[in-house]
């Protein structure tokens, strides 16, 4: 369940910002009418970097929250970018195309020796859509990967259908597309270094891991509430992010490279040409072109071109959008869990294509240290799920034990109830053994905690942008809490074995209920008396009453 960011069909038509030094931002060449809102949302905890322009003057760069310590992000503040790494890589093959030392129907075996299975059968073109079906777990990020031992584990993946006719979102496809430019080339760090991280004759941004680096001050990310631990510091071999999601820059050189790459400023044009026409149609609006979303005019009025990336060990995340109509480029980084970059591109977006004010996040009370530490306990419904209550500076902790529990609290504008049901039952069939890949993944579990009598929902939540659904395992020795995030075709995205509970800020909102930090967030009320907790918000209400 990828998201696409809502972009912008008109987001750059008006907007601008300005500093406010009382919640660490700063700006130059906006227009003022955007003030209050990116003082709002930078109080409300965006932590990050904007930039965008349109080519011909228009220049307008933001930055709020803190990089790390004391330190303000600013513009120059170097960010990693994630998944926008593969539109780098696609621009490197098409690059490549144009010079004609690849074709977009060369097949991978006969570019790469030493490849095998149907990794070798997929084409390039495949390989740049996400179309070449195959799947399987590929390296881990910030764990040494070898070249020669990322063609082996290329080659012993599967085929999840006959390439060319599904969707299957890949990073070990763009993976394999960094092996070939390296086999072409001779050097795919180089090669990316001296002929794509390149704008106006100037090299821009690097990798995040290894050399060449990317220059300048680093944002420290956040990850699970605590300062990441991935901070450019990891010394490969680094074939596991290779190609999909390695590389690192400002959100400004961000915005200029997106800007540079559809003008004919990175590749030729005859590269561009073929980079907007080689496409596979989604069958709702929207395409996927190499490295790039196509978001088609019958859903925002205007035509645009998105990538998002983010999440895992960096905490940071990234948007990148150009408007092909009036060649205006935004880019959004931001290196914060409170609102992140797609979330504030999500909050803000409607009302610049309405044309309408800018919506502010929703204010929290003045906390009462008193009425926080009273709300503090643990309350049960009648369905024995509970709700574990802290007192904090500035609201209350809740961590959500159980699936209806956990439901109650968690909305999100981003996922549907139908889809949170489908990725719940994709984790259970994977869990129960439904699919080769969870027959692995099951084989996995068991040989780490013995064998699995049973497999239970314990509530579905989100993080970093992506759904994530808790289940207990049942084993000899106890259940074993743990929450998955797939992929869309249910391949494991990520996994934590084992894990706490799921856990919620709430805030006062000054009539004397709390709804959930995230300003971002949908509408979730949680009022406390006596001894009941009750919740309520479009996930369905729910009751739970202090232990004695």
């Amino acid at each position: 369940m990828r998201r696409i960011p809502v972009l912008l069909a008109a987001v750059l038509l008006a907007a601008g910002c300005t500093a406010d030094p009382e919640v660490e931002t700063d700006a130059s060449g906006c227009d003022p009418a955007f003030t209050g809102a990116i003082r709002d949302w930078a109080a409300a905890g965006f932590s990050g970097a904007l930039a965008w322009g349109d080519g011909a003057g228009f220049d307008c760069r933001a930055a709020s929250g803190m990089a790390h310590g004391a330190t303000p992000n600013a513009d120059d503040t170097v960010f990693a970018i994630g998944s926008i790494s593969k539109a780098f890589t696609a621009a490197a093959v098409l690059d490549l195309v144009d010079a004609r030392t690849l074709a977009l129907d060369d097949r991978a075996g006969g570019l790469l020796p030493g490849l095998g299975g149907p990794a070798a059968d997929a084409t390039v073109e495949q390989l740049l859509l996400h179309t070449s079906g195959i799947e399987g777990e590929y390296g881990e990020d910030h764990r040494p990967l070898e070249r020669d031992a990322a063609i082996a584990m290329l080659s012993g993946m599967r085929s999840a259908f006959e390439p060319g006719t599904e969707f299957l979102y890949s990073n070990a496809g763009y993976a394999l597309l960094a092996l070939i430019v390296d086999e072409a080339t001779g050097d795919y760090r180089g090669y990316l270094a001296e002929e794509i991280l390149v704008v106006g004759g100037e090299r821009i941004g690097g990798f995040w891991d290894g050399e060449p680096a990317a220059p300048g001050p680093r944002a420290v990310g956040t990850v699970d509430g605590a300062p990441a631990v991935e901070n450019g510091g990891f010394a490969g071999p680094h074939w596991a992010l290779a190609g999909n999601g390695d590389l690192a820059m400002t959100a400004a050189e961000l915005r200029d490279w997106t800007g540079a790459l559809f003008t004919g400023g990175v590749v030729g044009e005859d590269a561009v040409d073929l980079l907007l026409g080689t496409r596979f149609d989604n069958g709702d609006g929207t395409a996927e072109i190499p490295g790039w979303v196509s978001v088609g005019p019958d859903l925002f009025g205007a035509p645009v071109v998105t990538a998002s990336g983010g999440g895992g060990d960096t905490g940071h995340n990234a948007v990148a959008a150009w408007l092909p109509e009036t060649g205006t480029t935004l880019a959004v980084a931001s290196n914060g869990e409170d609102v992140i970059a797609g979330e504030l591109v999500d909050a803000i977006a409607p009302a610049l294509i309405a044309g309408e004010p800018i919506p502010a996040p929703e204010p929290h009370a003045e906390t009462d240290p008193a009425a926080l530490r009273a709300s503090e306990g643990v309350y049960t419904a009648d369905s024995g799920s509970s709700y574990t209550v802290t007192a904090e500076d500035d609201g209350l902790l809740v961590a959500a034990d159980g699936a209806d529990a956990v439901a109650a609290l968690f909305a999100s504008d981003d996922f549907t109830t139908e889809d949170v049901a489908a990725h719940e039952a994709a984790v259970l069939a994977l869990l129960n053994g439904e699919t080769a890949a969870g027959r692995e993944e099951r084989d996995a579990l068991e040989a780490e905690l013995g064998a699995i009598a049973d497999v239970a929902l314990a509530g579905t939540a989100a993080g970093n942008g992506e759904l994530r659904t808790y289940v207990r395992l049942g084993t000899a020795g106890g259940d074993v809490l743990a929450w998955y995030a797939l992929g869309e075709h249910g391949d494991v995205g990520a996994v934590a074995v084992p894990t706490e509970p799921p856990a919620f800020t709430l805030v006062p909102t000054g009539d004397g209920e709390y709804r959930p930090a995230d300003p971002a967030g949908a509408d979730v009320r949680v009022a406390f008396e006596d001894d009941l907790m009750t919740v309520a918000g479009p996930g369905g209400g729910l009751e739970a009453r202090r232990d004695a």
